[in-house]
């Protein structure tokens, strides 16, 4: 079972514009992250819950309860530019990770087909709740 999920509205239209351009190739990654758009909670930027993955937000999580802490911001590919503290929200965990609270933890299928687990541990950063509703 998947946690809920929350975005915001702004997150929402820019990654609907996203998937609306991505080419027939990664139909497998708008297809994942469609299905997660879909079971999202809808919030205006200004009422989103300081302890929700929001697109550029930096955020610390492990994969599969490692010892290994990642520290990094959830961004547009356009964005990532192989900026290494930065992950592409199409990638699987930015899939993922995108509407998580801090403490949850979701079950997600790799494209070679294996799975993992990633859990959040602290949103280090998050837009909204510096008061940066429109970046």
């Amino acid at each position: 079972m998947r946690p809920p999920i929350v975005v915001s509205s702004l997150d929402m239209e820019r990654l609907e514009h996203l998937l609306d351009s991505l080419p027939a190739a990664q139909a497998g990654t708008r297809a994942a992250l469609l299905e997660e758009l879909a079971r999202a909670e809808l919030v205006e930027p200004a009422e989103m819950p300081a302890d929700v993955v929001t697109m550029n937000s930096r955020v610390r999580f492990v994969l599969d309860h490692g010892p290994e802490e990642f520290d990094m911001a959830l961004a547009y590919p356009k964005d990532v530019k192989g900026a290494p503290d930065k992950l592409s929200v199409l990638t699987p965990v930015g899939n993922a990770l995108l509407g998580l609270k801090v403490g949850d933890s979701i079950a997600w299928t790799r494209p070679d087909g294996g799975r993992f687990e990633v859990t959040v541990r602290e949103i280090v950063y998050q837009p909204e709740r510096a008061g940066e509703l429109h970046r």
